[in-house]
């Protein structure tokens, strides 16, 4: 019997997770931007 099945899911583990992670942060992140423009009299900052 060989793992690399095993060895599979945690390689896509190790990477899917952290892309999930980052992808999520990158959508907050764009939504808290929005809702400071709509907030912010001011307008865009440099």
């Amino acid at each position: 019997m060989t793992h690399l099945a095993f060895v599979a899911v945690a390689y896509a583990l190790g990477v899917g997770v952290p892309l999930a992670f980052a992808l999520t942060a990158w959508q907050r992140a764009a939504a808290a931007r929005r809702k400071l423009a709509a907030i912010d009299p001011r307008g865009q900052r440099p």
